[in-house]
């Protein structure tokens, strides 16, 4: 029997969570990325964490960090290259409770490398 799967902790919930092509109707299937999928490009790219760093933030192995960050990018490609909606929703996750859409909870930051 499997282990049980534990909630990933998610420091920011995106402030959009739609996106898609403005000049021209979306033409692929919408592509549906997880709030942890976000939260993994957030971490890695934007706040320019280390994959331990970001497995240690959300409390999970480094190595299902590299999964979730190739799926989000696998879905970021997909949209743009097929001009289709990307949708961020659902997952696995539990939202760190000083925390809001889009700011995060300033753990990063206190590290020295958010964008607050």
């Amino acid at each position: 029997m499997p282990r049980p799967r534990k909630g990933r902790r998610v420091c920011s919930l995106p402030m959009v969570n739609f996106f898609g092509p403005l000049s021209s109707t979306p033409r692929g299937e919408e592509v549906v990325m997880t709030v942890e999928e976000y939260e993994t490009i957030r971490l890695l790219d934007l706040e320019g964490l280390t994959q331990e760093e970001v497995a240690e933030q959300m409390d999970v192995a480094r190595t299902t960090v590299q999964r979730m960050y190739a799926s989000a990018r696998q879905k970021v490609a997909q949209a743009l290259f097929s001009a289709s909606i990307l949708r961020i929703e659902g997952g696995d996750y539990e939202l760190h409770p000083h925390s809001g859409p889009g700011r995060g909870c300033g753990h990063c930051a206190r590290r020295g490398r958010g964008h607050m």
